[in-house]
This record gives structure tokens, C-alpha cells and sequence, in this order.
């Protein structure tokens, strides 16, 4: 079974920086894709970004572009989000994710994901 658990949010101040960690466990880590989403109160939940399962590839929505970067550890199966100058807007739940199926490149829509974690909450104070 496919666990994904989520850690590193709380409260920051706009400007801040903050990262996030999501270890996996249930299977072979370095085969899949990963992403990092975030469900905004009173928005949809929206893929911020996402790495191909050897890291050669990743994606950024424009909103997070130059701010956050996604890596991944596949020796310890982890994957990180790096988030740097965040804004009041950030605030959200932050959730990993990951497909079902392995996957070349790398997946960019929500419906590709298949397994989530728990969430972590990231609060941005102005």
C-alpha cells in the first residue's frame, strides 16, 4: 500500500521561506513521478509542481515559477518543495501526491495522480 506522509508546514511570514518533505513508502519510490499541490481555502486544489521519476524533469505553474523548486531524494524516499519569498497567498494545505502507473515524463494534471498524502498546512502571515 502506497503511504504518503507529508511534514515541514506551519507559520511563516511573507517573505519567508519554508520546506516542505513528503517520504513514501508501499513500493519502488524511484519509478514514479511525484507532485506537490496545495488546496487554498474556498479554491480548488491546483498542481504547483512535479518531478519525473529520475528528477531530469520538472514542471512549475506560473504562479510559483522562480519561488519554489521540487527535488527528490531517491536513495531516502523523499520529496522535497523548496519555497522561497512566499506571499499571504500561499496559505493553503499543501499535499504530495503521485501516480498509479510509472510515467516517462512528467505527469501535469490532477487526474494523473492517483495516491496522496495527508496534507501539511502552510499559513502565510503579512
Amino acid at each position: 500500500q502506497v503511504q504518503l506522509v507529508e511534514s515541514g508546514g506551519g507559520l511563516v511570514q511573507a517573505g519567508g521561506s519554508r520546506r516542505l518533505s513528503c517520504a513514501a513508502s508501499g513500493r519502488t519510490f524511484s519509478i514514479y513521478a511525484m507532485g506537490w499541490f496545495r488546496h487554498p481555502p474556498g479554491k480548488e486544489r491546483e498542481l504547483l509542481a512535479a518531478i519525473s521519476h529520475n528528477g531530469g524533469s520538472t514542471y512549475y505553474t506560473d504562479s510559483v515559477k522562480g519561488r519554489f523548486t521540487i527535488s527528490r531524494d531517491n536513495a531516502k524516499n523523499t520529496v522535497y518543495l523548496q519555497m522561497n519569498s512566499l506571499k499571504p497567498e500561499d496559505t493553503a494545505v499543501y499535499y504530495c501526491a503521485t501516480p498509479r502507473a510509472y510515467s516517462i515524463g512528467v505527469p501535469t494534471t490532477i487526474r494523473d495522480y492517483d495516491y496522496w498524502g495527508q496534507g501539511t498546512q502552510v499559513t502565510v502571515s503579512s
